[in-house]
């Protein structure tokens, strides 16, 4: 597809492009395994701590990416489960992220490939990713195996990143690494763990429960100095009386 439009127009053409890439689409595609919904949610609600420290960070779930190929009418499209793209720029896509309307490019695709649920050629976006679209880097994460890879551009092609010293995949550009944590990709954000809502919430309850109890044995050791001073109060009121009596029989001898 010619980028040389008029954007107006180029925004109608990808539009239509997006419409019937919909209308086409197999029901297959609809259906997701509950391992890559799982992930996904994953990989979202991680990197919504990293966005809040970086306005530059803006992720997607399962939208169309499309682009021009060279000689080509109609553009190029893929839809990664997960899509990270850097840019301190307003990014202009709603049904569809279209590169010539775009600013910034893809900086990150993951695909999470169920073996019972195959929803994509998975070489064929291989191939997309490294040769057409040429994103920075790319992961793909097996659930039912357990296997994630890691790909980073170098040279025009795809290398795997190795695993650092305590078995973490980096991405230096988002001080991230990220690994397998209990069955599912995780994500370290300048080596500490990205913590997921539920977990934010039981730290959050047993920090409540721990200020309880410790609210509670502060009452506990006032009320306790609290009987104390009074029966020093009380004791020193006895030897005093004890002292005037003492003193009342000294004087009347």
């Amino acid at each position: 597809m010619a980028t040389n439009l008029p954007r107006a127009i180029l925004d109608i053409k990808y539009e239509e492009a997006a419409r019937e890439y919909a209308r086409k689409l197999p029901l297959e595609h609809y259906m997701e395994a509950i391992a890559q919904s799982t992930q996904r949610q994953i990989t979202v609600e991680s990197l919504e701590l990293i966005k809040s420290r970086r306005s530059d960070l803006h992720v997607f779930s399962e939208l169309l990416v499309q682009y021009p190929l060279p000689r080509r009418r109609k553009p190029g499209q893929i839809v990664p489960d997960n899509m990270v793209v850097l840019s301190h720029d307003r990014i202009h896509a709603t049904t569809s992220f279209n590169l010539p309307l775009e600013t910034a490019r893809p900086f990150w695709m993951m695909e999470y490939v169920s073996k019972n649920n195959k929803r994509k050629d998975y070489e064929q976006s291989f191939q997309k990713y490294e040769q057409e679209l040429k994103v920075p880097y790319y992961l793909v994460f097996y659930p039912d195996d357990q296997d994630l890879s890691l790909f980073h551009m170098e040279n025009d092609h795809y290398v795997s990143v190795k695993p650092n010293d305590v078995g973490r995949y980096a991405i230096p550009e988002l001080d991230l690494e990220l690994g397998l944590l209990d069955g599912w990709i995780r994500y370290w954000w300048k080596g500490e763990l990205l913590p997921l809502p539920a977990e934010m919430h039981e730290a959050l309850t047993a920090a409540v429960q721990k200020a309880r109890e410790e609210k509670q044995r502060a009452d506990a050791m006032q009320l306790r100095a609290e009987h104390d001073e009074q029966t020093i109060r009380e004791l020193q009121e006895k030897l005093a009386r004890l002292e005037r009596r003492k003193n009342g029989s000294s004087g009347a001898e």
